[in-house]
């Protein structure tokens, strides 16, 4: 592949990661992970209900943004893994190795690479949150956002986060982050917010019914 080709390719990679908006929190008591449900093919609404985390074990999750069939096969050949490594070792997989993982296989695929770009929540003995990229960058963050919608899911988080909150008020945080940019961000939107908290008990995806609720209790609307 020529150097041409490769920038070509790079071009079109970080074109496809930016349409959609997720973003992750991390608190004392655990980790939270939200998306809208947009999958867009350029300026086509494909799909108004796309499913944006992926659990890998009961206390690890991932955001997918980019190539949905790149997100999707990243997904299994890190549900594989993990789930070989507590068969061979008779324990989990702690998250700070998933993620070293993960940004190893993205690295090995860097001159073909896939077209996502993750962030990745968990567990262990303590809260985790990274952000990595098609090149297989890993940076542990306190909280984090990806996509088209990201600048306007910061201008909240600017507004609201803090170290000191807890998971459930990250949670409200996070539900206000993807609400502006779905209502902002041409390439954020779908049906659907979702929303998972990782605590030292688990992993909990909120339904449809606990968000609204959530909603009318930081009355969040539309202008």
């Amino acid at each position: 592949m020529t150097p041409e080709k490769i920038e070509e390719e790079r071009k079109k990679m970080y074109e496809n990661q930016s349409r959609t908006t997720t973003l992750g929190l991390k608190s004392d008591d655990g980790v939270v992970l939200a998306t809208e449900s947009q999958a867009s093919m350029g300026y086509l609404v494909a799909n108004k209900y796309a499913e944006k985390i992926i659990p890998l074990q009961e206390h690890i999750a991932i955001t997918i943004s980019g190539g949905v069939g790149d997100a999707q096969i990243l997904g299994r050949i890190m549900q594989a893994q993990t789930n070989l490594y507590q068969l061979e070792r008779k324990r989990k997989m702690d998250v700070d190795s998933a993620a070293t993982l993960l940004a190893n296989v993205l690295q090995g695929r860097r001159m073909l690479p896939y077209y996502v770009s993750l962030i990745m929540g968990g567990y262990d003995e303590e809260p985790r949150l990274y952000s990595l990229d098609a090149l297989g960058s890993k940076m542990e963050k306190k909280a984090t956002a990806s996509g088209s919608g990201s600048p306007i899911a910061y201008g909240v988080l600017e507004n609201y986060f803090d170290e000191e909150n807890d998971t459930e008020e990250n949670l409200k945080i996070a539900l206000k982050a993807i609400h502006a940019a779905k209502e902002r961000d041409s390439m954020s939107g779908g049906r659907q917010i979702h929303l998972m908290k990782i605590t030292d008990k688990g992993s909990k995806k909120y339904t449809e019914e606990e968000i609204e609720k959530m909603k009318k209790e930081i009355n969040l609307r539309k202008i």
